[in-house]
């Protein structure tokens, strides 16, 4: 088996699928990653047993068929050296030997049986439902809830991303209890009610390469596994199994105090203040009082403290409430609009976190619960 290649084409396509690749697996074939070339076609496999990503590129100047496992790590590294060239690949299928030929040299690796890797898990046709969506609304979704999802061994359903559909809307939900996020998409509907849970680490990968996709993408999944089919790159992932927490119950309804704020000047005043803060709980307190929102911070055993005074819009009552300060940054970071609506019901009760422009067909939601305020 023979073929040659663009040296940076094929580093795009392998750092795309490596990603996949698990340096602490117990199957040593698994740091491996597949090449399998049929009819003019380089398939290239990259799996963990719980995700299988799949990337294909066509080539002109081939010779034979056949599939084998080279190791991920040394292909890899080699190729980033490499300036853009065209190179050759020689393989004997009958050694596993594969020569690496360029210009100006020779690199020679051993590589595995193709058919001790793993099968890509199959669609349960019976059990299957199948949806279509633009690439950039899932990327969108994956993009504002990843952020939010938690590390809980004793919840994995924690661990991932909620994925509802509904005549009425597309939902992601992301939540490690501490912040919730709810991205809803009116403009993305289904004919059917169904969800599940995209795990974490699969979520990421497809993160990465839906920057890259344009078109559509096709989902199909049953009650193990999600397939994503896009144009360029498939990704296979078993789904975590469990029911996610009745999400909508621990949303505030009635949330009295609506404050506006520049989010950008909070988070910069958060970044200053919280460096006064006990490093333990990170808390920080927010006083509201007219049209002034003040950002403090202290450390008693430290004998430190700050505080800053920012404008905002407010008609209400004054309300102090404490928040984690990292936790506060990034969920105003993940927020696109410049000014954020914040509605508090009192102290105890979490604070809800709006775009000032929530109207379109995106509806964005974060939730973020309070720390105690010590007396």
């Amino acid at each position: 088996m023979k073929f040659v290649v663009s040296s940076s084409e094929l580093l795009y396509h392998l750092q795309a699928v490596s990603r996949v690749v698990s340096s602490k697996s117990t199957i040593p074939i698994l740091e491996n990653i597949l090449f399998e070339l049929s009819e003019g076609k380089l398939t290239i496999t990259a799996s963990d047993l719980e995700s299988t990503m799949v990337t294909s590129m066509s080539l002109e100047n081939v010779e034979g068929e056949g599939v084998i496992a080279l190791p991920a790590k040394i292909l890899l590294e080699t190729l980033k050296k490499f300036p853009e060239q065209p190179i050759t690949f020689d393989i004997s299928m009958d050694t596993k030997g594969v020569d690496i030929i360029t210009d100006k040299g020779k690199f020679s690796v051993i590589g595995l049986d193709g058919d001790e890797f793993p099968e890509i898990p199959k669609v349960d046709v019976d059990k299957a439902s199948h949806l279509q969506l633009p690439a950039s609304l899932v990327l969108s979704g994956i993009n504002k809830t990843l952020f939010a999802t938690a590390d809980d061994e004793l919840r994995p359903v924690m661990n991932g991303i909620l994925i509802e559909m509904s005549p009425e809307s597309l939902t992601f939900v992301a939540s490690d209890s501490h912040k919730l996020v709810r991205y809803q998409r009116s403009d993305a509907t289904t004919e059917f009610s169904s969800s599940f849970i995209l795990p974490k680490k699969p979520a990421s990968f497809l993160k990465n390469v839906l920057v890259k996709e344009d078109g559509d993408i096709s989902i199909d999944f049953d009650d193990k596994n999600a397939f994503f089919q896009m144009e360029n790159h498939q990704l296979v992932c078993r789904l975590v199994e469990g029911n996610y927490p009745s999400y909508n119950a621990v949303i505030p309804q009635d949330n009295p105090n609506k404050i506006i704020i520049n989010r950008q000047e909070v988070v910069n005043s958060l970044g200053r203040v919280s460096l006064f803060s006990n490093q333990a709980s990170n808390l920080v307190k927010l006083s509201i009082n007219g049209d002034e929102l003040m950002v403090s911070a202290q450390d008693i055993d430290f004998s430190i403290s700050a505080y800053e005074k920012l404008s905002c819009q407010y008609d209400g009552q004054p309300i102090e409430i404490g928040f984690k300060s990292a936790f506060l940054a990034e969920l105003l970071d993940n927020i696109s609009t410049d000014d954020v609506v914040m509605e508090l019901a009192d102290p105890a009760r979490a604070g809800i976190f709006l775009p000032v422009d929530n109207d379109g067909p995106e509806d964005e939601l974060m939730l973020l619960m309070p720390m105690m305020i010590n007396a």
